[in-house]
């Protein structure tokens, strides 16, 4: 839980007056570089590649990172960012750039950011924790306080309904939208954090919960595999209880396998376990992380396991082969040829 003890943390102590209350666009210096064999950042949220094959990772309290194969630059609030809180970074088939950010969603065009408030003063609405953009070119974006639909303007909200659960519900997350994706079909997916997972396909909604086989209500990540079988990660719900006794329960991996939930008891960290990230590879095999247990690959038949030491929250597949691990604690790669490394601000990048 310490990633998501982190966030929250952020949430509560952050006053809601340090929104930004307009859309503005701004051109400041030019991005520093680091000059110290440090970690990336302490918390890394994501990875991500652009057309350009440059390297971005979001951090929690550094603004972004970008690495064009020659160096490593960040860009932050004195660039122009509204908040160092930068989650993760997509681009459109534009070649613009969308940011995740702690007060809003931001936009770089390659020179300057132009940041779009989603809801005024709503604090949690502006916090963006991911945003998709659908085979129709839909852009949906999930936040802290619901799901919105951008039209390169402003928002318009997109009501979830909420199903029964026995859970019992943070009242700081409730309307929290942990992942977005969409299927073959079309169906656009929700992970949501206490209300399970939810499929939408254009009419109506079917919910996925701990009563269907779920693990936990609190849902992770969605990944969709070449088969079309669908995984979930989860969390252990439990481990938010302020009584240490009562910190055991379920969390971990599921699969959605022809209509019917699976589990994997027989692999650690799937079943009483924080699992952050589930992602498809290049290649098309599915790479699970763990809290305490690493990470794994699943090629369709066997897991793998990889010993990373920390929890892992972003990964990304580059056009090399190399996979990225972004977490609580720094960045981590594992080649090719299966060799696990810290990559640090020097190094090795490789």
């Amino acid at each position: 839980m310490k990633l998501t003890i982190i966030i929250l943390f952020s949430i509560l102590t952050v006053s809601c007056n340090s929104q930004e209350k307009d859309q503005g666009k701004s051109t400041r210096e030019v991005p520093f570089k680091e000059k110290f064999d440090t970690q990336i950042a302490e918390y890394i949220i994501s990875a991500y590649q652009d057309s350009k094959g440059q390297l971005w990772f979001g951090t929690l309290a550094k603004g972004i990172a970008k690495y064009d194969g020659n160096e490593l630059v960040y860009f932050t609030k004195k660039h122009g960012l509204p908040t160092n809180r930068v989650t993760s970074i997509i681009e459109d088939k534009n070649g613009i750039y969308w940011l995740n950010t702690g007060q809003g969603l931001t936009k770089y065009d390659g020179t300057s950011f132009t940041n779009y408030v989603v809801k005024e003063n709503d604090f949690l609405s502006n916090m963006i924790s991911h945003v998709f953009i659908d085979s129709k070119g839909v852009f949906w974006v999930g936040t802290w306080g619901g799901v919105y639909i951008f039209d390169g303007l402003g928002f318009t909200p997109f009501e979830l309904p909420y199903p029964a659960v026995s859970t019992v519900i943070n009242p700081d997350t409730k309307h929290w939208i942990t992942d977005i994706t969409e299927d073959l079909a079309g169906n656009i997916w929700f992970a949501r954090d206490g209300y399970g997972a939810c499929r939408y396909d254009g009419e109506s909604f079917i919910h996925f919960l701990k009563k269907d086989g779920l693990h936990a209500n609190y849902v992770t990540g969605i990944e969709i595999d070449d088969d079309e079988n669908i995984w979930f990660g989860t969390r252990v719900a439990e481990m938010d209880n302020p009584d240490p006794t009562k910190r055991e329960g379920r969390g971990g991996v599921n699969q959605l396998l022809n209509n019917k939930m699976i589990t994997f008891p027989a692999i650690k960290g799937f079943n009483t376990d924080d699992v952050y990230e589930i992602y498809k590879g290049n290649s098309g095999n599915v790479w699970i992380s763990t809290k305490l247990h690493g990470v794994y690959k699943y090629d369709g038949h066997d897991f793998k396991n990889y010993p990373v030491p920390i929890s892992i929250t972003g990964m990304l597949h580059d056009q090399s082969g190399t996979l990225w691990l972004a977490g609580a604690g720094g960045l981590y790669k594992i080649t090719p040829d299966d060799q696990v490394s810290n990559v640090t601000i020097k190094g090795p990048w490789k």
